[in-house]
């Protein structure tokens, strides 16, 4: 029995052993392939790992027979033994069992820890030999599969080094540890990876990555899965695959809408930006205005263009404030945002006037009248709304028509007079005290029509569609005389008017009817007819003016053609001048914060069950008086949020309720409330990193939420989680105050991620995503480890403070420096700011280029090199916020210096945080801090050099950084101690020191002022030691008002010579002034009081009060003028040059002008001038001195006046040669000249000659060439400055120049050699009869000419008595014994070939004893008398 039981319990023992070895086998195999990464290709060392864990794991064939016949055996025996076993036996086998079985797994392991470590080796030194990147040698491919399949990814990858293997979807990391149990398997085996998906839902269609990477490279493979319904609508483009796959590419909005604020008559454009192009069943885009959908019209355009979506309204009115909502279709029903339209006022055209009312509507139209009804404005203009001017005109035209003299108090009136069939528009007008609003939107357009005739139409169809009308109005007869109306009643009653409704009598009769109108006072048995003038066409009517107080019945009489009815039964009394009572405004109005420019308004709806037409919402800013509109359109809800508002500051509100009587009185005001932002739970942490690690725990650290809630940061919560395990783990139970963290008991070699939430009042924040993986292997690296927390503060358009922590890890060496790296967003490319270290754990970085985004990373160095870059800082724009703040340098009222800083926004939570030189607060015993409201003052107790340094502030607790710095400099601190001086020991200031001022008759007045005074001021004046007083010599008068002292002298001589001191005294503050009045001051003074006490005394009788002057005249003439005053009939004047009289000079005695014009200046007219006046009250004169630097001063101005004068270069060809000159007014040889060709001077020559007039200057280019072709410039200079006037001589004006100089020179040398007659012949010449008569004459001509004698135009034949004779130039003509046949005209014509002349005589004979009349005698030689006519 014993044998037995021990051979069974050996049996047993080796089954236990057997089953082990497989479990083991099983568990290392799986554990391999499950969480390698590394093995991916059957390698010598994979060889040798298997080889080894065959050893441990695999048996022979044999032994597997024995082992099943054994375990066979084992399984009998167990059933028999299990009767007679007891607990003995089954603790003795137990123990047995456990021996032997943890001795075969202490060899097993060590065989395998030698088997793995040596294929170890092999497979490194293998990777160290052939190096390669990923490849992938088989891609993954897509799979389509049925909803609840497995689907299994696969693709095949060559590396070596084994890559690391990461598996997406939809570019999120899968984590199987996430996800639900048994939903992703992912294996690795020999380089052959696999991702295994289970029970594939909608979800899980997505395309799936795979990404491997090792140190030469990356590669990646992507596939698409998509999961396909069973059933048969739902596949296709029906399904939900596919609609599942368009939501994820469906455009979302990129940005929320914000309020827009415009303003009546002016256009906005609402704009809404989507994140990406809308797909085709998104694009039928609507938008609503409060509810109502809009719609393309002629008032507004409905646009989407590059994901923007449009609403363009072209000409603003409050109508359109309100609501605005974007839906966009999307497979789940529709996206929405909506925003609040603000229309603000026009600006009015009165200053005062109200604002201009709205929504203007037509209601209740008939065939001559409608009512119509509106809304008063939100802004009454500063007094109430008196009432409303009502205009309409016919729909097309621009006729405005009134229709009403009197304002009307309510926001409804009937409009009367209307004809029927015709289109009209109205429009509303607002007027209080200060005048009359713009005018509001006009009406949409309304027809009047008779409303009962559709009712009085009875409408049969019958086939084909067609219809037969018969009219109630045929089937009465013939009615000739009317029934009276029934149900008379008043249908509106209001202060201005009482509107009457009835019935129309039943039957009616075929002829229009119209109505005529009864009202009397009740009590009262008379009846007057109101509109016997204007019968009215419809059963409806106005009644204005009726007495307020009384009450009135009403009857209506019917009238057509045959006749009028007896009156309708009258109506029930009815009181006019009924005031309409406004409605109550709403009640608990309450205020919450909502946003940094927002604020959220409640309010109770009204009691009673009232229902306003909507509420107006006004606010103000604490502190003053004037309320704003929020809204100009009433708002139908109870709930608001105004938005606009100004940051940190407080305001309160209140709301009006709207109806037709106008607006309620304001609701009680809100509390004051500060605008910021509602407290709320703060976003995520970020920006995990790692400080330090040891053996077991980690330092972590990470940055604040970016959102802090509004209010204070009071811990975080951090998790912990290994990625080996399914859970995460919380690591604190209580939040942790700092951002920085040790994590204990963490096992050495195994990754950990972390994540956080940040807690405050509102609650627990966001979860932050997970971090990266950190290894907990302790650091033994000599460098440092990474600086941590670089944040900016004081962002500036071109620079910033960057801070940072130093490293919690040092290395084998304390820190010695930093480095700065900064990068664009977006960019790897890191740039060092500085080539040395920086000591200091803060930096200024300037330099930034306004507008861009930076980010910032810090590296610590020590002796043993530089660590490791820290986390890089968050990006920033090198830009300042709108409302950025300086830190301001003062001193208060008590002299105290302080350093000031208001911050744009605070929450209640936040601190003022003050730093000096970025070290730490300063000095509490030095300095003393102050906050009010968003303002903190940091105030110097003893100001000193110990003071100096950079100040710095930072809010705290705010989501936006709030900071600034400033430098307290020694030249700083200097000028804050004088002023603290200045306020501690007050002067009194002075504003203008002692003035000296000669009055009109020769007083002297010393003043000097200071700032206002007192009325209990005092003032001391000391002269040389005495105190002066008040006296009639001596006139002291001090205005304390205007800080005002003087002293007036009346006869100023040698005794008031000396000191003069003013003591002041207001209070506290005090201060004298002293005048030295003696030697070269006090003798100017003496000097001007006695001129101008002279001077007052010849202003008795005609001065002059304009001295001699003189001006050049744009004719370049010199005109002399002074003026005189106090002048009489008697009163003389007289002009004096070289003190000569002067002739020529006028003078007007109306004016007392005198002038003397000299028109041609020369050198002789340099002198003295005087111009004098006269008369029994005494005589007065002024002089003007023009020698020497006044007369060249003179000449000056005349010359620049005549160079400005000067005409343009002329061009004149000339007989000579070429002459550009240039005409003046007036040429002096005080005018320099000077000709430049080609910008070289020219000089007088041979050929070129310069010269002057008196009005002209010109250069005279003789025998022009092409030399002298080029530009020609004449300067002027007046003596002050240069006048140049230039012209081109070349190109054409030079050839047409030269062409007329040629003609010009040609017809000189004809006309010089042409023959003509010089001199010689007399007009007539007498002679007696029987004498010789001889002619000569001169004449000349090269060549010489031929010379031909006339006779009354007949050739003479030379002959007989007729002799001529030619002696060189003089040609004779001789006629012996001339008788009275010669009498007549003679002429000698000389001609050569370049012209000829011709010389006439006139001869007369007369016979012995006669003497023609009339003739004056004249003896010539040879008797001959020589006469010419008188």
């Amino acid at each position: 029995m014993g044998t037995r039981t021990f051979f069974q319990h050996r049996e047993e023992e080796q089954k236990e052993e057997r089953k082990q070895s497989l479990q083991m086998s099983s568990t290392t195999r799986k554990r391999k392939f499950k969480t390698s990464e590394e093995e991916e290709t059957f390698s010598p060392s994979d060889l040798s790992i298997a080889a080894a864990l065959a050893l441990t794991s695999e048996t022979t064939q044999d032994y597997k027979l024995r082992r099943e016949a054994a375990d066979l055996e084992l399984e009998q025996r167990g059933q028999k033994r299990i009767l007679f076993g007891n607990d003995l036996e089954k603790l003795e086998l137990e123990i047995i069992q456990n021996c032997r079985l943890l001795r075969v797994r202490a060899d097993r392991e060590a065989l395998r820890r030698k088997a793995v470590l040596k294929a170890r080796q092999e497979q490194e030194c293998i990777e160290l030999c052939s190096g390669r990147p990923p490849m992938f040698w088989i891609p993954l491919r897509a799979h389509t599969v049925w909803e609840r399949m497995e689907v299994t990814l696969e693709c095949t990858v060559l590396a070596s080094p084994p890559p690391q293997v990461t598996w997406y979807k939809n570019g999120i990391r899968i984590d199987p540890l996430r996800a639900p149990a048994g939903k992703y398997r992912i294996k690795n085996k020999f380089g052959m990876l696999t991702l295994h998906i289970s029970r594939c839902s909608m979800e899980d269609s997505a395309e799936y990555s795979v990404e491997v990477r090792n140190q030469y490279g990356e590669a990646y493979s992507f596939a698409t899965v998509l999961v396909r319904k069973y059933y048969g609508k739902e596949s296709g483009f029906d399904s939900e695959i596919y609609k599942r796959s368009l939501l994820a590419r469906e455009a979302d909005f990129a940005f929320p809408l914000k309020p827009l604020f415009s303003r009546e008559k002016e256009p906005f454009t609402l704009s809404c930006y989507f994140s990406s192009d809308l797909l085709e069943h998104q694009r039928d885009i609507s938008w609503f205005r409060d509810g109502e959908l809009l719609q393309s019209s002629d008032h507004q355009e409905l646009q989407y263009q590059n994901q923007e979506a449009a609403l363009r309204v072209w000409c603003a009115y409050k109508e359109d404030e309100g609501f605005y909502t974007i839906r966009v279709p999307s497979l789940d029903g529709h996206k929405e945002q909506t925003t609040y339209v603000f229309v603000k006022d026009a600006a009015a055209g009165t200053p005062g006037a109200p604002g201009s009312p709205l929504s203007v509507k037509c209601h209740d139209v008939n065939k001559d009248c409608l009512s119509l009804s509106w809304v008063a404005p939100s802004d009454h203009g500063g007094s109430p709304i008196l009432g409303y001017y009502i205009e309409r005109c016919v729909a097309g035209s621009e006729d405005w028509i009134p229709c009403n003299e009197k304002p009307v108090r309510s926001c409804r009136f009937p409009v009367l007079g209307l004809a029927e069939g015709q289109t009209y528009q109205f429009r509303v007008k607002a007027v209080n005290k200060n005048g009359i609003s713009h005018p509001s939107k006009t009406s949409d357009p309304v027809t009047t029509y008779d409303p009962s005739k559709d009712k009085r139409v009875t409408v049969i169809p019958y086939d084909d569609g067609r219809m037969i009308e018969i009219f109630k109005d045929d089937l009465e007869g013939h009615i000739k005389i009317p029934l009276p109306p029934t149900n008379v009643h008043a249908s509106e009653v209001r202060e201005d008017y009482v509107a009457l409704a009835w019935d129309e009598p039943d039957p009616r009769g075929r002829d229009p009817l119209h109505y005529y109108v009864e009202k009397s006072v009740v009590g009262s048995n008379s009846w007057q007819m109101v509109n016997l003038d204007t019968p009215a066409n419809s059963p409806r009517f106005a009644l204005f003016d009726l007495a307020k107080g009384k009450s009135y019945c009403f009857r209506v009489r019917s009238a057509n053609k045959y006749g009028i009815s007896e009156p309708s039964l009258p109506s029930e009394p009815v009181t006019a001048g009924a005031k309409l009572a406004p409605l109550p405004p709403p009640s608990q109005v309450l205020a919450f914060r909502d946003t940094k420019t927002s604020v959220a308004l409640q309010w109770d709806k009204l009691e009673d069950g009232l229902e306003p037409l909507g509420y107006y919402i006004y606010c103000r800013e604490s502190g003053t008086e004037e309320w704003q509109s929020v809204n100009n359109k009433p708002v139908t809800c109870t709930e608001f949020t105004v938005p606009g508002l100004q940051p940190g500051k407080e305001y309160v509100f209140c709301v009006k309720s709207v109806s037709e009587a106008g607006l309620s009185e304001s609701s009680p005001e809100t509390d004051p409330i500060v605008v910021r932002p509602a407290i709320a739970c703060p976003s995520a942490p970020h920006g995990f990193a790692l400080l330090n690690c040891g053996k077991q725990n980690m330092t972590i650290s990470w940055k604040p939420p970016k959102r802090r809630g509004g209010t204070k940061i009071l811990g975080y919560f951090l998790d912990q989680h290994d990625p080996s395990e399914p859970d995460w783990h919380e690591v604190n139970i209580q939040p942790i105050p700092q951002r920085v963290y040790t994590v204990s008991d963490l096992e050495e070699g195994h990754l950990y991620e972390f994540r956080a939430c940040a807690v405050n009042v509102a609650g627990v924040g966001e979860l932050s995503e997970p971090s990266d993986l950190f290894r907990c292997q302790e650091w033994t690296m000599p460098e440092p480890g990474p600086p941590y927390d670089v944040k900016c503060t004081e962002v500036r358009d071109s620079s910033l403070m960057l801070h940072w922590e130093a490293p919690l890890y040092t290395g084998a060496g304390p820190v010695t420096g930093y480095y700065i790296e900064m990068a664009e967003e977006g960019s790897e490319e890191w740039k060092q700011t500085h080539k040395q270290p920086i000591a200091t754990s803060h930096m200024k970085v300037s330099d930034l280029e306004a507008g861009k985004c930076y980010v910032f990373r810090v590296r610590a160095r020590n002796k043993a090199g530089t660590g490791p870059p820290s986390p890089p800082s968050d990006p920033v724009v090198a830009k300042a916020k709108a409302g950025t703040n300086e830190i301001e340098l003062g001193v208060d009222e008590e002299g105290f210096i302080y350093m000031a800083f208001e911050a744009p926004e605070r929450n209640d939570s936040s601190e003022f945080i003050w730093s000096k030189d970025y070290e730490g607060p300063p000095d509490a015993d030095r300095v003393q801090t102050e906050e009010k409201g968003n303002k903190s003052k940091l105030i110097l107790k003893d100001p000193s050099e110990k003071d100096l340094g950079t100040y710095s502030v930072e809010v705290t607790d705010v989501d936006d950084d709030i900071s600034a710095s400033c430098i307290l400099t020694k030249e700083d601190l200097d000028k804050l101690l004088k002023r603290s001086h200045e306020i501690r020991n007050p002067l009194i200031k002075l504003i203008s020191g002692w003035n000296i001022d000669v009055l009109e008759k020769g007083e002297v007045r010393l003043w000097l002022e200071v700032e206002k005074l007192s009325p209990n001021a005092k003032l001391n004046l000391i002269f040389n030691e005495k105190e002066l007083t008040s006296t009639p010599t001596h006139k002291i008068n001090f205005v304390k008002g205007k800080g005002l002292v003087e002293l007036i002298i009346e006869n100023f001589s040698e005794k008031d010579k000396g000191t003069y001191t003013a003591q002041l005294q207001d209070g506290k503050a005090k201060n004298h002034f002293t005048l030295v009045l003696v030697d070269e001051c006090f003798a100017k003074v003496i000097a001007e009081a006695d001129a101008k006490r002279r001077e007052w005394k010849k202003k008795q009788g005609p001065h002059f009060i304009e001295n001699l002057k003189w001006k050049v005249t744009e004719d370049c003439e010199v005109l002399l003028t002074c003026k005189a005053t106090n002048l009489r009939k008697d009163t003389s004047f007289q002009w004096f040059f070289n003190k000569k009289t002067q002739a020529g000079g006028t003078f007007d005695p109306q004016t007392g002008i005198g002038t003397l014009l000299l028109k041609k200046i020369t050198k002789a007219d340099e002198g003295q001038y005087k111009a004098a006046v006269s008369d029994d009250r005494g005589e007065d004169d002024t002089q003007l001195d023009l020698t020497k630097g006044a007369f060249e001063d003179l000449l000056k101005e005349l010359c620049r006046i005549s160079a400005l004068s000067a005409s343009p270069l002329k061009i004149q060809p000339t007989e000579e040669g070429i002459k550009i000159c240039t005409d003046v007014k007036y040429f002096t040889d005080y005018m320099k000249t000077t000709w430049y060709h080609k910008e070289k001077q020219l000089e007088s020559r041979d050929r070129l000659k310069a010269g002057s007039t008196m009005n002209q200057i010109w250069l005279h280019i003789l025998n022009p060439t092409d030399a002298d072709k080029g530009k020609y410039t004449l300067e002027l200079f007046d003596g002050n400055s240069s006048h140049k006037l230039s012209t081109d001589l070349s190109g054409q004006a030079f050839e047409d120049a030269l062409a007329e100089h040629r003609r010009l020179k040609e017809r000189a040398i004809a006309e010089k050699c042409r023959a003509r007659v010089v001199q010689g012949l007399p007009d007539v010449a007498t002679i007696m009869e029987d004498k010789t008569l001889c002619l000569t004459c001169c004449v000349s001509g090269e060549p010489y000419p031929e010379i031909t004698w006339f006779k009354n135009e007949k050739v003479i034949v030379f002959k007989d008595r007729y002799k001529m004779e030619v002696k060189g130039s003089f040609v004779t003509i001789t006629i012996e014994k001339v008788c009275n046949e010669d009498t007549g005209k003679y002429s000698i014509y000389v001609k050569n070939k370049y012209g000829s002349e011709t010389g006439q005589v006139t001869i007369s004979v007369y016979k012995h004893g006669e003497i023609p009349i009339g003739l004056e005698e004249k003896e010539a030689p040879g008797g001959i008398r020589m006469k010419k006519y008188k």
